[in-house]
């Protein structure tokens, strides 16, 4: 009775995080366009949920993505965290396909922006109601790659248990 639609062909898992709960640093893993210009080797500095600084491969590169998060206030907050096994297709193709929708798919990924309704009763809800609940507004919904062989994730229960998630860029067993 619990309606799956996958993202084909990864079948990725995402969530719309907590809007002002991104702490730390994360660094790109591909190459991602935006608006035809291919911006690499990049990390982001969250602080409090908020994109805080960014650097690039080069100072035009990082200019484009001061731009990308300052383009209204929700820029900035993170609207998607998606998990994608390192033996995605996609990746094993080896090819940038310069649309986020299809290179996406090629690692873990995370998004600055919009965040997708995927709470119970989401699709029915009001921006006010989808705020209130902690999901990020924007008018832009921007992914790049953060996934890498050795990734690990490592998810605590509401008990206090810690349970590994990814193990080596793969989902643990019995995941």
């Amino acid at each position: 009775g619990i309606v799956f639609n996958p993202n084909i062909p990864s079948e990725e898992v995402f969530v719309s995080p907590k809007k002002g709960s991104a702490e730390g640093i994360v660094y790109s893993s591909k190459p991602f366009s935006y608006r035809g210009q291919l911006i690499e080797h990049f990390c982001v500095k969250f602080e409090n949920g908020r994109a805080v600084s960014v650097e690039a491969g080069d100072e035009r590169q990082t200019e484009i993505l001061r731009q990308m998060i300052a383009m209204d206030e929700g820029a900035s907050f993170l609207g998607e965290v998606a998990l994608v096994p390192y033996t995605s297709p996609i990746r094993e193709t080896g090819i940038l396909f310069f649309n986020t929708l299809f290179d996406e798919n090629a690692a873990c990924h995370i998004a600055f922006g919009e965040a997708y309704p995927c709470l119970q009763g989401g699709q029915e809800m009001s921006k006010d109601e989808l705020k209130a609940r902690g999901l990020n507004d924007s008018i832009t919904h921007v992914d790049f790659m953060v996934g890498t062989p050795d990734l690990h994730i490592t998810g605590t229960t509401h008990d206090g248990r810690e349970i590994p998630v990814f193990v080596n860029g793969n989902f643990a067993e019995g995941i």
